[in-house]
């Protein structure tokens, strides 16, 4: 198994519809470019994984496969390409590799004493998916009747919806965002760079939301085969009643629908079973609190993603980590 160039790695991908968007060439390119090294290995082009390494001191490396692409069980995937992963990863001087399988929990068993479960996922597990194989108004008609009257409200508002390249403007609009609800910020250019090497391919559309000319909210959508996300989204303190982000998130919907997609996929929300998550999103708003009150009304299925897992190369220094990880938390 080989490491292949990214001009194969692509190719790999176009024929695994199913792939993952952290698993795109695009998205190891923009790690690349923000601290991170991307190693793609591909076995008998069935199985394919493309590996990140972030420095860390001493010349050792932390290393992550975020959401790898494996035909059919996972628990099927053979002892040799977990050997070639093992060997990169060596070179590498990894301490441990951190794998997050893109399959959901009640779909995911370790089988095998190598793995350890993690105690730290990276990306959040625990998001909300919606169907969107159906036409526009059955689509509509699972949404919760708020959700619904909102987007009709904005409509009649005279909220707009258009394609969008003002990176900075978004990148202004983000920083708002994240210090009203208290969420991290990337740099101006990592969206830039993001938009660049996504929305080159049709991957990717920068939506905003306007009244009479003037921004009020955008969102950064991804797509690939059947899947779409909800990455990034940012809305500003003006024109709120005018509900402008539903417009927004169902005109995305509406793009992901246009290129095939059959899964549109909200991106994070508290990691707690729905029944906890019903009964306490009106009163709390911290962290990913604030965003499920509003993911929740476009009608879709409450998910958790698999535990991430750890393949420790450096027992010594993986235990290290592990105590930073809970002095953090």
């Amino acid at each position: 198994m080989p490491q292949v160039s990214l001009a194969d790695w692509n190719q790999f991908i176009k024929n695994h519809p199913e792939a993952h968007l952290l698993q795109m060439g695009e998205w190891g390119e923009l790690k690349n470019d923000f601290g991170w090294k991307p190693i793609r290995l591909i076995l008998n082009n069935e199985v394919g994984a493309q590996i990140l390494f972030r420095r860390l001191p001493l010349g050792l490396t932390l290393g992550y496969m975020p959401k790898p692409v494996f035909s059919g069980q996972w628990s099927a995937v053979s002892d040799q390409f977990w050997k070639e992963v093992d060997s990169v990863c060596k070179q590498n001087r990894a301490v441990f590799l951190k794998i997050e399988p893109d399959v959901w929990t009640e779909e995911f068993i370790i089988h095998h004493s190598s793995f350890v479960l993690s105690p730290h996922n990276i990306q959040p597990p625990r998001t909300i998916t919606i169907s969107i194989k159906e036409e526009d108004e059955q689509i509509l008609a699972r949404m919760k009747p708020k959700c619904r009257y909102n987007i009709r409200l904005a409509e009649k508002k005279g909220i707009t919806i258009r394609a969008w390249d003002d990176i900075s403007a978004f990148h202004e609009m983000m920083t708002v965002t994240g210090g009203r609800d208290n969420f991290g910020v990337h740099s101006r250019e990592y969206y830039q760079r993001a938009y660049e090497l996504f929305h080159s391919k049709g991957t990717c559309e920068l939506l905003v939301a306007e009244f009479e000319g003037k921004p009020l909210a955008a969102l950064m959508v991804f797509a690939n085969g059947k899947r779409a996300w909800y990455v990034y989204g940012a809305s500003n303190d003006q024109e709120r009643n005018r509900m402008p982000t539903y417009l927004l998130q169902w005109e995305a919907i509406r793009w992901a629908k246009v290129r095939g997609c059959e899964e549109y996929d909200l991106w994070g929300v508290p990691d707690e079973n729905e029944e906890t998550l019903e009964a306490q999103f009106e009163s709390r708003h911290d962290g990913l609190w604030g965003v499920y009150r509003f993911k929740r009304g476009f009608g879709g299925m409450v998910k958790r993603a698999a535990q991430a897992v750890d393949r420790v190369y450096n027992p010594l220094l993986y235990w290290a980590y592990l105590k930073f990880i809970g002095n953090r938390a």
